[in-house]
């Protein structure tokens, strides 16, 4: 007897089509197993993905550090004092702290509380977030720039340029759709700017920290523009991949308290939002919940494979006068066992198979529903191949196992046993 013997699908057939509806039945509790893995799955996938395309624009391994003001007196300077982190802090904290990869100090016009500047471009005008930046951002954050713009260079820096990188919303509100923003003029406070690129919105996970109306001009402009000198409104620091970014964070805060002679123990004075915890956290939170789909999988599966086994059984009860006389005309023992457990493989991967294909629809119609939600970090919701082929052999498997049972049941029934009449 082998799997591709006529005779041998006949009679499994057969056995199937015996009580169709009872069957159908079983087969749904595998199925609905299969079908549960596959979606849960799914969705931990497009969450996961979601947000490493959030998160694709920035190191994911990487930070924001503000100041605040004091809650604790020290060192002769009293509670509820303003400081600011200065520019040369960020070569002393490249120098001690060597997990750090790269520093981008920042100094911000708007957010905050604080007031935007006014932008104007012929008749028309808005309010937008303005940002001294260094040409090192743009490796940090990753900053997309479209074709025919640049971003900040260092020569822009060492010469004070009035030259700006605009965002897309900026482009459209300042700008109409027939018009080449790069190598135009706008008014920022009285002051003409030259446009030199344009950025792509880049979604930086602070919600507060990016926007696509975010305007870039070089640090040293900014500071000249604002009198600012060698004030830092904020750093964005990224470590090395390899490396734990929250003891990162905690050694930034100690140094810098360090450095402006603030409370060791106080947790006030410094404002950080960590990127890396948080990608941390998703991170973990999308495995777990590809962790819990594994196991509610495994466990509808096994329940499902087992209603198929008790059906099996019913079914050789049922079938004990036919298994008799198959027994009595020459059948084997060896026969009988396999076609049972080739009916039990047979139906647990039909199970499957339908479950699967259930589960990649929904998952097809749950990414047509969510590709323009942008409010939602959701992308591309996918099971791995491996992992499809992974539950099937595990289906085999159980289903062969499972298919023991009643196989032992049919051939430990007695030819002359099965034949006596009743």
């Amino acid at each position: 007897m082998t799997i591709f013997d006529k005779d041998t699908w006949q009679e499994i057939f057969g056995s199937i089509g015996q009580n169709k509806l009872r069957t159908v039945i079983t087969i749904i509790g595998v199925l609905w197993g299969i079908f549960l893995y596959v979606l849960l799955s799914g969705i931990a996938k497009g969450v996961d993905n979601g947000f490493e395309q959030r998160f694709e624009r920035i190191s994911s391994n990487s930070l924001f550090i503000w100041t605040q003001n004091t809650s604790i007196p020290y060192s002769g300077f009293k509670i509820d004092r303003k400081w600011n982190i200065k520019l040369k802090d960020v070569e002393t904290l490249k120098m001690e702290i060597p997990e750090i990869k790269n520093i981008a100090p920042r100094i911000q016009k708007g957010n905050w509380g604080s007031q935007g500047a006014s932008v104007i471009n012929g008749q028309r005008n808005g309010t937008y977030n303005i940002y001294g930046d260094y040409p090192i951002l743009k490796v940090v954050s990753q900053k997309d720039i479209y074709d025919g713009g640049r971003f900040i260079n260092h020569l822009d820096i060492k010469e004070e340029r009035k030259v700006c990188v605009i965002g897309e919303r900026t482009k459209k509100e300042l700008f109409s759709d027939d018009i080449n923003p790069i190598g135009k003029y706008i008014n920022i406070n009285s002051i003409y700017f030259k446009v030199i690129g344009i950025h792509k919105y880049v979604d930086e996970g602070g919600g507060s920290f990016a926007d696509d109306g975010d305007i870039h001009v070089p640090f040293s402009t900014f500071k000249r523009l604002y009198n600012t000198g060698d004030i830092v409104g904020f750093l964005l620091i990224a470590g090395f991949d390899d490396v734990d970014i929250l003891k990162v964070e905690k050694k930034v805060k100690n140094l810098l308290k360090k450095i402006h002679s603030v409370h060791p123990k106080d947790e006030r004075a410094i404002g950080a939002f960590n990127l890396g915890a948080l990608f941390t956290r998703i991170k973990n939170f999308a495995n777990g919940m590809s962790f819990i789909s594994l196991i509610i999988g495994i466990a509808t599966i096994i329940a499902g494979v087992i209603g198929i086994g008790n059906i099996l059984l019913i079914s050789v009860k049922e079938r004990t006068k036919e298994i008799g006389i198959r027994r009595a005309i020459g059948a084997s023992p060896n026969h009988i066992r396999k076609q049972i457990i080739l009916e039990s493989v047979f139906l647990t991967v039909l199970a499957g198979i339908i479950g699967i294909i259930l589960g990649a629809f929904v998952l097809y119609i749950i990414n047509i529903a969510t590709q323009n939600l942008e409010d939602i970090p959701f992308t591309n919701a996918t099971v791995p191949l491996n992992y499809i082929f992974a539950a099937l052999l595990m289906m085999i498997g159980l289903g062969t196992l499972i298919g023991f049972v009643p196989a032992e049941k049919a051939i430990s029934i007695r030819p002359i046993d099965a034949l006596r009449d009743e």
